[in-house]
């Protein structure tokens, strides 16, 4: 219940729908069961219309509901005659059933917005929340079962969770309002009736009981398939390229076959207890005609025969919010499931946050320096003791073998990453001690992959400055040489990319990106290899743009290319994890380390 109840807490302010809610419901209700108990005095009306001679005034209006309902139809009889009499009852049920429906209509619609404005903030709170995550848990997750929680389970949560608050007030409003009524007019009989309740509420329970933890392995499975789903979607090119479609095919059958297995199973309980409940009910109207009509034979009951007619139709109704009560509590199970799932992922707190003293950096005039750093993915320690400064208004070239660290010394710059010892200082100031926002905000990023939005050429590039005018987008492609092939694209700035940018070629997601970077004008860029994957025609022209991108800049450059990093103000070799050397090309190539290895090899491309 706590999980159900931290859930609702997304429907604040709750009392603008619950007290609406209730009131409607209270009437619904009220008329509802009015409706049913009429057709008492509607048939005795009828059979009234039967008896030639003047009806008598029944003395019981004081000891049962039957009493009252049959003394003042004789009343009315006696001033209106049969006719007038039966006029009356059947306006008044007409009445009580537009009334009822109507304050039903609007207790749904109460509920239906209820229902969106939770959906609305807990969507809201679950991808706030992924959004501050830290990078180092989208790397431990499955991104497809970050999307099953943020789209599918969420859902689930709508129709399940929050729709089980009409059933848990209104239908329990309703039995009690039936029972009350069925009290009124026969004790005895009613009592008799409620000793096979129990049974049925028994047999229920234990076909729904198993339902939870089949609805867990549910959302499990369901976010396995969306993850193979994504990556089939993400990796297209490659599945085709080895020939591997019929094995990609087949993982996703298995996972979307056992998902359905699951399902099946959930289904087969879910709906044997609505049969079974119809079943049940049926029969206890059966065994309740059988002992009334026992009764009535034997002259053991006061009761007359409309009365016992209208007690029947109202016990029929019984069942009806039982019924509703037991099909809620098997939906409510997927609900709270799928919401565990939807908590944990609120509850998922960022592993690096702003200290509360934080402060707020204001420019970049000094440098970065690293003291006594070390990095550790679990127990990989993939940085040792880094102790470097990289000069502001310098350009530093990152380089060494596969596997030394420098895109994670990198990382920890913008603090996508955390060091477990030493300290980053910018400007003097500990990277933990200042505002992250006001850090990433120094700095402009080109990745080795160029990643674009499904959106046009221009509200990527003004991706991080979304009121930047056309003329600063447009400044900004010509320093990344792009303007000119933008501009033959088919709508110009409002082209296109497509999903990740798929309607452009590398060369032209390459310089859309550095046009991005520079959007801002940063006086720090951080180039991941920027050109690594490019053909030697699109190399010139994003090689021409990172030099115009670098120009009076701090720039940190990772790369495999000579003619990217010869000319660097300062080169960091890094091996396993440690700064081998430093210096200049020319200084690095006289000392016959490292670098001078790295050169002989070829591990550098040169032009």
């Amino acid at each position: 219940m706590k999980t159900y109840f931290r859930l609702l807490g997304y429907a604040k302010p709750i009392e603008k729908f619950a007290i609406p809610y209730i009131i409607c419901t209270l009437f619904a209700v009220t008329f509802n069961t009015l409706n049913l108990a009429l057709l008492a005095p509607l048939l005795q009306t009828l059979f009234m219309g039967k008896d030639k001679g003047a009806p008598t005034v029944n003395t019981e209006s004081a000891d049962s509901l039957s009493g009252f309902f049959t003394y003042h139809v004789n009343e009315i009889v006696i001033k209106y005659g049969t006719w007038g009499a039966l006029q009356f009852v059947c306006g008044i049920i007409i009445g009580s059933v537009v009334l009822a429906n109507l304050f039903k209509y609007f207790s749904q619609r109460t509920m239906e917005n209820m229902r969106a404005h939770t959906l609305l903030n807990l969507r809201r709170a679950v991808f706030g929340n992924v959004m501050n995550l830290h990078l180092g848990y989208f790397n431990n997750e499955r991104k497809g079962d970050i999307l099953s929680k943020v789209a599918s389970d969420v859902q689930i949560v709508q129709y399940s969770v929050t729709g089980t608050l009409q059933v848990i007030f209104k239908e329990p409003l309703q039995l009690i309002a039936y029972l009350v009524t069925l009290f009124a007019i026969s004790v005895k009989l009613t009592l008799f009736s409620l000793l096979v309740i129990p049974i049925a509420a028994f047999i229920i329970s234990r076909i729904v009981k198993k339902l939870k933890a089949q609805a867990v392995l549910a959302q499990e499975v369901y976010g396995n398939m969306i993850s193979y789903l994504d990556e089939a979607l993400s990796g297209i090119r490659i599945i085709k390229a080895f020939n591997a479609t019929e094995y990609t095919k087949q993982r996703f059958h298995n996972e979307n076959a056992r998902y359905t297995a699951i399902i099946k199973g959930m289904a087969r309980r879910q709906q044997l207890a609505s049969p079974v409940s119809e079943a049940l009910g049926v029969t206890m109207v059966a065994i309740i005609v059988l002992y009334g009509g026992y009764l009535l034979i034997s002259n053991q009951s006061t009761l007359t025969a409309p009365t016992f007619i209208s007690y029947i139709a109202l016990f029929s109704q019984l069942m009806r919010p039982a019924k509703a009560i037991g099909d809620s509590f098997s939906s409510i199970h997927s609900g709270i499931a799928a919401g565990e799932r939807v908590l944990e992922l609120i509850d998922e707190k960022p592993q690096i946050v702003d200290a509360p003293d934080a402060v707020a950096l204001n420019g970049f005039n000094q440098g970065i320096v690293f003291e006594n750093v070390s990095f550790a993915y679990g127990d990989n320690e993939v940085l040792k003791e880094i102790n470097l400064k990289i000069p502001a208004g310098k350009t530093v070239a990152l380089v060494g073998p596969s596997g030394g660290g420098k895109s994670t010394l990198m990382d920890l710059i913008p603090r996508f990453i955390e060091p477990q010892t030493g300290k980053i200082l910018v400007d003097g100031n500990d990277l933990r001690k200042v505002k992250t926002d006001s850090l990433r905000a120094l700095m402009g990023v080109v990745n080795q992959e160029s990643i674009l939005f499904n959106d046009t050429i221009y509200n990527n590039i003004a991706f991080g400055k979304p009121g930047a005018t056309p003329q600063e987008v447009e400044a900004a492609a010509r320093i990344a040489n792009a303007h000119s092939f933008i501009v033959n694209t088919e709508q110009g700035y409002q082209t296109s990319v497509g999903d990740r940018g798929v309607k452009l070629s590398g060369g032209q997601k390459q310089r859309i990106s550095i046009a991005r970077a520079v959007l801002n004008n940063p006086p720090l860029m951080l180039l991941d290899e920027a050109t690594s994957a490019l053909d030697t025609e699109s190399e010139k022209l994003v090689q021409d743009a990172l030099n115009n991108l670098m120009k009076d800049r701090t720039s940190l450059i990772i790369a495999h290319r000579l003619s990217t990093i010869q000319n660097a103000d300062l080169i960091i070799v890094l091996e396993a994890g440690r700064v081998a050397e430093q210096g200049t090309h020319l200084q690095l190539m006289q000392n016959n380390g490292l670098y001078r290895k790295l050169i002989d090899m070829q591990t550098f491309q040169t032009e």
